[in-house]
Protein backbone atom coordinates (compact mmCIF):
# COMPACT_ATOMS: atom_id res chain seq x y z
CA UNK A 1 0.00 0.00 0.00
CA UNK A 2 1.11 3.55 -0.74
CA UNK A 3 0.23 5.95 2.10
CA UNK A 4 0.73 9.70 1.90
CA UNK A 5 0.20 11.85 4.94
CA UNK A 6 -0.43 15.50 4.10
CA UNK A 7 0.11 18.06 6.85
CA UNK A 8 -0.94 21.66 6.47
CA UNK A 9 1.49 23.52 8.67
CA UNK A 10 5.11 24.23 9.25
CA UNK A 11 7.77 21.57 9.49
CA UNK A 12 7.48 19.49 12.70
CA UNK A 13 10.01 20.03 15.48
CA UNK A 14 13.18 17.94 15.31
CA UNK A 15 12.10 15.40 17.96
CA UNK A 16 8.86 14.74 16.04
CA UNK A 17 10.84 14.39 12.80
CA UNK A 18 13.09 11.81 14.46
CA UNK A 19 10.09 9.79 15.66
CA UNK A 20 8.43 9.99 12.23
CA UNK A 21 11.63 8.76 10.56
CA UNK A 22 11.76 5.83 12.99
CA UNK A 23 8.16 4.87 12.17
CA UNK A 24 8.84 5.24 8.43
CA UNK A 25 11.73 2.80 8.83
CA UNK A 26 9.56 0.34 10.78
CA UNK A 27 6.70 0.66 8.30
CA UNK A 28 8.92 0.03 5.26
CA UNK A 29 8.35 -3.72 5.64
CA UNK A 30 4.57 -3.23 5.32
CA UNK A 31 3.95 -0.27 3.04
CA UNK A 32 5.39 2.79 1.36
CA UNK A 33 4.63 5.83 3.51
CA UNK A 34 5.57 9.46 3.05
CA UNK A 35 5.03 12.77 4.79
CA UNK A 36 4.12 15.71 2.58
CA UNK A 37 4.14 19.18 4.12
CA UNK A 38 2.05 21.88 2.48
CA UNK A 39 1.81 25.52 3.50
CA UNK A 40 -1.89 26.09 2.81
CA UNK A 41 -5.17 24.40 1.98
CA UNK A 42 -4.96 25.84 -1.55
CA UNK A 43 -1.61 24.11 -2.10
CA UNK A 44 -3.04 20.88 -0.68
CA UNK A 45 -5.95 20.98 -3.13
CA UNK A 46 -3.50 21.37 -6.03
CA UNK A 47 -1.14 18.66 -4.75
CA UNK A 48 -3.39 15.84 -3.54
CA UNK A 49 -4.39 13.21 -6.10
CA UNK A 50 -8.17 12.78 -6.09
CA UNK A 51 -8.37 9.77 -8.36
CA UNK A 52 -7.51 6.22 -7.42
CA UNK A 53 -7.02 7.02 -3.73
CA UNK A 54 -9.04 6.75 -0.55
CA UNK A 55 -8.74 9.90 1.54
CA UNK A 56 -9.10 10.18 5.31
CA UNK A 57 -9.13 13.51 7.11
CA UNK A 58 -8.04 13.48 10.76
CA UNK A 59 -9.68 16.18 12.87
CA UNK A 60 -10.91 16.42 16.44
CA UNK A 61 -14.45 16.66 15.00
CA UNK A 62 -14.29 13.41 13.01
CA UNK A 63 -15.71 10.03 13.97
CA UNK A 64 -13.56 8.53 16.73
CA UNK A 65 -11.90 5.23 15.78
CA UNK A 66 -9.74 2.73 17.61
CA UNK A 67 -6.47 1.13 16.54
CA UNK A 68 -8.39 -2.03 15.64
CA UNK A 69 -10.85 -0.15 13.44
CA UNK A 70 -7.99 1.64 11.66
CA UNK A 71 -6.36 -1.76 11.06
CA UNK A 72 -9.64 -3.05 9.59
CA UNK A 73 -9.91 -0.02 7.28
CA UNK A 74 -6.35 -0.44 6.01
CA UNK A 75 -6.81 -4.19 5.57
CA UNK A 76 -10.12 -3.72 3.76
CA UNK A 77 -8.61 -1.13 1.41
CA UNK A 78 -5.73 -3.47 0.59
CA UNK A 79 -8.00 -6.47 0.03
CA UNK A 80 -10.35 -4.45 -2.18
CA UNK A 81 -7.48 -3.46 -4.47
CA UNK A 82 -7.26 0.13 -3.25
CA UNK A 83 -3.53 0.64 -2.91
CA UNK A 84 -3.42 4.40 -2.33
CA UNK A 85 -4.39 6.01 0.96
CA UNK A 86 -4.19 9.75 1.61
CA UNK A 87 -4.36 11.07 5.15
CA UNK A 88 -4.90 14.80 5.68
CA UNK A 89 -4.16 16.68 8.92
CA UNK A 90 -4.86 20.33 9.60
CA UNK A 91 -7.48 20.96 6.95
CA UNK A 92 -10.78 22.79 6.98
CA UNK A 93 -14.17 22.32 5.33
CA UNK A 94 -12.89 23.57 1.96
CA UNK A 95 -11.37 20.13 1.25
CA UNK A 96 -14.55 18.13 1.98
CA UNK A 97 -14.93 17.31 -1.73
CA UNK A 98 -11.57 15.46 -1.59
CA UNK A 99 -12.35 13.40 1.50
CA UNK A 100 -13.96 9.99 1.74
CA UNK A 101 -14.13 9.94 5.53
CA UNK A 102 -13.45 12.18 8.56
CA UNK A 103 -11.92 10.38 11.53
CA UNK A 104 -10.64 11.38 14.97
CA UNK A 105 -8.08 9.70 17.15
CA UNK A 106 -8.90 12.12 19.96
CA UNK A 107 -11.38 14.91 20.56
CA UNK A 108 -8.59 17.08 21.96
CA UNK A 109 -6.78 19.62 19.81
CA UNK A 110 -3.02 19.17 19.71
CA UNK A 111 0.16 20.29 18.02
CA UNK A 112 0.32 19.16 14.38
CA UNK A 113 3.78 17.62 14.89
CA UNK A 114 2.47 15.47 17.72
CA UNK A 115 -0.64 14.49 15.75
CA UNK A 116 1.49 13.57 12.73
CA UNK A 117 3.70 11.38 14.91
CA UNK A 118 0.67 9.71 16.48
CA UNK A 119 -0.81 8.94 13.06
CA UNK A 120 2.46 7.31 11.97
CA UNK A 121 2.48 5.29 15.19
CA UNK A 122 -1.14 4.23 14.71
CA UNK A 123 -0.49 3.12 11.13
CA UNK A 124 2.43 1.03 12.43
CA UNK A 125 0.18 -0.43 15.14
CA UNK A 126 -2.49 -1.17 12.50
CA UNK A 127 -0.03 -3.16 10.40
CA UNK A 128 1.13 -5.08 13.48
CA UNK A 129 -2.52 -5.96 14.17
CA UNK A 130 -3.18 -6.94 10.54
CA UNK A 131 -0.15 -9.25 10.51
CA UNK A 132 -0.78 -10.71 14.00
CA UNK A 133 2.55 -9.39 15.26
CA UNK A 134 3.10 -8.30 18.83
CA UNK A 135 3.25 -4.54 19.10
CA UNK A 136 5.87 -4.33 21.83
CA UNK A 137 9.22 -6.04 21.40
Amino acid sequence: MNIKQYVINDKPKRYYQDAILEYQKRLSRYCKISLILVKSVDKLIKKIPITNAYTLCVTSKGTPISSGVLAEKISHLGLSGQSNLNIILGSDDSVNHLINENIAITTMDMDSGLMTTIIFEQIFRAYRIINNHAYHK
